[in-house]
């Protein structure tokens, strides 16, 4: 194995140079805002979460009927 030369220049992609004018730079992280709301939107938008958020921890899915029944058989 032989010394690698620092100096030596980078080999240049003649496909990537010819098409460097295409790319676009894209930013790296987006910047989002929230738009402003009223006082009413605000309201209908916290009640909205409200019903979300029971909905989520009352409305369970049900266990299936081959678990219930496992269970039930178990306890006996």
């Amino acid at each position: 194995m032989g010394k690698k030369n620092k100096n030596k220049k980078k080999k240049v992609n003649p496909k990537r140079e010819r098409y460097t004018k295409f790319r676009k730079d894209k930013p790296s992280s987006m910047t989002f805002t929230a738009p402003d709301l009223t006082t009413d939107e605000q309201k209908l938008r916290q009640d909205d979460e409200k019903r979300i958020d029971q909905f989520l921890r009352f409305n369970r899915n049900p266990p299936t009927k081959e678990i219930v029944e496992r269970r039930m058989k178990s306890k006996r």
